[in-house]
């Protein structure tokens, strides 16, 4: 998809993305991208197996780098949680009612509530192969996962922060469904227009015997009427279709007025009424 827009203002703020001794630098990078994709920009890394700053991460960023410039690194976790007033870990094993296990809208809700109030906040993510520990996910205080596939429940890191990025951007957004492409408010059309535009119609196929045999033609007209009156038209639709009516039926009206085709219009080829 399209990359950054240096014209829009850039989102940084909310929980720290906090990863447990990852591994490799890609999958770092991928995170970084995640959370400058939905707004987060504090990325904490516990114990990284090769070491930081890491090329590789750099480049799997893809341009993230405001996040990739303010990674800082702990020794141990409890170092990179010792600011924090409220943490979530990440897991996808079943802890045994080992600490309050939240969804991650709701996890979301609550971690857009206490950035409101001020608090500093985070959320925790494991190792690539096996996640967090015990005793790890015993220094946060509720646990948050994800509804998958119980038969595949593994997610990878970048999977598992872009979705927990993506609800905290949606906690903030006033409409859950809005996007961010403007639409452009277009008039309805009104009910005069409409029947302008069905009797254009109507004109234009009576020219071409089209409703034949006459007997039914009340019923094709009640036919016609109803499809045309279903979409509900805005003021720009019935003036771009009147106006391609409009071309087509000069077209129609001189060869059934018996003209014939005009020069490079091409030949009769009998199959010009669309009853017959």
């Amino acid at each position: 998809m399209a990359g950054t827009n240096s014209e829009r203002i850039l989102l940084a703020e909310g929980p720290a993305v906090i990863l447990v001794e990852p591994q490799l630098g890609e999958n770092i990078g991928m995170v970084a991208r995640a959370m400058a994709n939905f707004g987060l920009a504090e990325l904490r890394l516990v114990n990284p197996r090769d070491g930081w700053p890491n090329e590789k991460a750099e480049a799997a960023a893809a341009k993230a780098d405001h996040v990739i410039a303010g990674t800082t690194v702990f020794a141990t976790l409890e170092e990179a949680v010792a600011d924090l007033n409220f943490v979530y870990a990440t897991t996808a094993r079943n802890r045994d009612g080992f600490k309050p296990v939240r969804a991650p809208v709701t996890a979301a809700a609550t971690l857009r509530a206490r950035f409101g109030a001020g608090e500093k906040t985070g959320i925790l993510f494991g190792r690539e192969r096996w996640g967090l520990t015990n005793e790890e996910v015993a220094l946060a205080d509720e646990i948050v996962t994800f509804p998958v596939n119980p038969a595949f429940a593994s997610l990878n890191i970048a999977q598992a922060v872009l979705l927990m990025s993506y609800e905290w951007m949606k906690s903030g957004m006033e409409d859950v469904e809005a996007t961010p492409f403007q639409q452009v408010d277009q008039k309805p059309a009104t009910k005069s227009q409409l029947l302008g535009m069905i009797e254009q119609v109507e004109e234009a196929l009576d020219a071409r015997n089209y409703f034949h045999p006459l007997t039914k033609k009340p019923k094709m007209i009640d036919n016609l009427r109803a499809v045309l009156s279903r979409p509900g038209f805005t003021e720009p639709e019935i003036s771009l279709l009147r106006g391609v009516f409009t071309s087509l039926d000069r077209f129609s009206r001189r060869w059934a007025k018996g003209k014939g085709p005009q020069s490079g219009e091409g030949q009769d080829d009998g199959n010009d009424t669309a009853s017959e």
